[in-house]
C-alpha cells in the first residue's frame, strides 16, 4: 500500500512541476516578473508543492 500512496504522490509531484514550469514560462508570469521581479504567486506555489511531492514519493518509495 505504502508504494502505490508513494507511486501516486511521484507522479502528482511530476505533473505539478510540469505545470509549474509552463506557468513559469508564460506569457503573463514574464509580464509579472519584468515589472515586480518575482514570478507569479502561482508558478512558485506549483514548484514548491511538485518538488515536495516528488520527495515524498521518493522517500515512501525507497523507505522499507
Amino acid at each position: 500500500m505504502q508504494k502505490i500512496i508513494g507511486i501516486a504522490a511521484l507522479v502528482a509531484g511530476a505533473i505539478l512541476l510540469y505545470f509549474g514550469y509552463a506557468e513559469y514560462n508564460s506569457t503573463a508570469s514574464q509580464v509579472t516578473e519584468v515589472i515586480t521581479g518575482s514570478p507569479t504567486d502561482n508558478s512558485v506555489l506549483y514548484l514548491v508543492a511538485g518538488a515536495v511531492a516528488v520527495i515524498v514519493g521518493l522517500g515512501l518509495l525507497l523507505k522499507k
